[in-house]
């Protein structure tokens, strides 16, 4: 029987997708208090610190917990998450699976390359391309959440390449919205070059497009840099915070579904393939235990290689957490980020360094890999996916806060046809 279907008939989608909209008004709502307490309710500071991360250049890495303060970057992540809530409500798309991945993941990463100004241009790009096809916006919200991967390009062409006042900003603007309406076509068809076993599959799309358009600027001879930023804290400012955060899914998921355990036992199985809907295949409860079980599995990881509490890290957490309802579970995610962890300990990227630590975390999305696989393809992948992130970075010069993405989406299409082939030598041979 296929435990797809099994489960999908025993879970109501409606009733799903309004607590889905609950749990992500929540979200939002939680980092704002994260950040008013961090910033000691004082608008001033709050203030200063927003205003020195909207004009940062923020190409990767830029750590707005390092450059603003741990409140001022948690406030800007909570405005991020609403103005995609209220987004959603506007649209009024389900809130399932790969919507709940785009909110944690905008979230995470207004952390460290995100802000309240720079996102909104890519979003009315992808407006505009729905317009443009004479499709609702419903269709293409998924690409609108993601597409936010090249939201450094107006924060650089607005304060990073000189342009002078006012002129900067338009034209930030209207790169922004060309980035975000081009990027839904592109994503569409980089897909299949992964077939599905890369998580991250706009964080490919995006790097292409950051490769373009830096490889353009070099050819003019436009300047295009950015500061390296990354915090040194420990866990005792923001891990109480996203231990709470967890439990409570795990508790509310328990809670919403009594018949978790089952639901969940299938979940497991899943290969995590795009496209994986988890709330839609097995329901909220269950994903919601899931989502939590990840985020303590990734804050474990964080103490184990000894990283830094930071924007970058916590970002990579939720983003974790918000892809363990749209593919991720502990079973298919582990092996790559212990390939990562094995590969950086005996190549001279060591495991000390900001990128050998993002991409053990980041690596997750080679998850389908192992549930495809096995857990030697899925360790191998990890390790392949290191050596192709410490490079792959030069390419799009920062533009593509999904490094890991893009190379992951190399990582599986040129790993997985050889998986195939052996598979298929096997039953040959056999």
């Amino acid at each position: 029987m296929d435990t797809t279907v099994y489960s999908a008939r025993h879970h109501d989608f409606e009733g799903d997708s309004r607590r889905g909209k609950k749990l992500v008004a929540a979200l939002a709502l939680y980092l704002l208090a994260i950040g008013l307490t961090f910033s000691g309710f004082d608008p001033a500071r709050l203030l200063n610190g927003l205003r020195v991360i909207i004009v940062s250049p923020d190409l990767l890495i830029d750590d707005y917990t390092s450059i603003a303060g741990v409140g001022p970057a948690f406030f800007n992540a909570a405005l991020c998450t609403l103005v995609i809530v209220l987004l959603l409500k506007r649209s009024r798309v389900e809130v399932t699976g790969p919507v709940i991945a785009g909110v944690f993941t905008v979230a995470g990463f207004s952390l460290f390359g995100k802000n309240i100004a720079n996102i909104l241009p890519g979003l009315l790009g992808v407006v505009l391309y729905a317009k443009a096809n004479n499709r609702p916006f419903s269709e293409s919200v998924i690409v609108a959440l993601f597409g936010t991967a090249l939201a450094p390009l107006s924060s650089s062409v607005a304060f990073g390449l000189g342009i002078p006042v006012p002129w900067n900003i338009p034209v930030a603007v209207a790169a922004g919205t060309a980035t975000g309406f081009f990027l839904s076509p592109i994503a569409r068809h980089v897909l299949d070059f992964h077939r599905g076993y890369n998580l991250y599959n706009m964080g490919f799309a995006a790097g292409f497009v950051g490769t373009v358009i830096m490889s353009t600027l070099k050819a003019f001879g436009v300047p295009v840099e950015g500061e390296f930023h990354w915090a040194q804290l420990g866990p005792g400012y923001v891990a109480p915070c996203l231990i709470a955060l967890f439990v409570a899914l795990i508790v509310y998921g328990m809670i919403v579904d009594r018949d978790w355990r089952s639901s969940y036992r299938l979940l497991l199985g899943s290969s995590g393939r795009l496209v994986s809907d988890f709330v839609r295949f097995y329901g909220l409860g269950a994903t919601m235990v899931n989502m939590g079980l990840m985020g303590l599995m990734a804050m474990a990881a964080i103490l184990l290689i000894g990283a830094s509490w930071n924007g970058p890290m916590i970002g990579a957490a939720l983003t974790i957490v918000g892809f363990s309802a749209f593919g991720k579970h502990p079973r298919n995610a582990l092996p790559p980020m212990l390939g990562v962890a094995f590969m950086a300990s005996l190549s001279r990227y060591g495991l000390s360094s900001p990128s050998s630590q993002l991409a053990v975390l980041f690596s997750s999305t080679l998850a389908p890999v192992t549930g495809e696989y096995g857990f030697v393809p899925g360790f191998i992948s990890g390790m392949l996916h290191l050596v192709l992130v410490q490079v792959v970075g030069s390419l799009h010069g920062g533009l593509d806060l999904y490094n890991n993405g893009f190379s992951g989406g190399l990582a599986a299409g040129l790993f997985v046809p050889v998986l195939e082939w052996i598979r298929e030598w096997r039953k040959h041979e056999a």
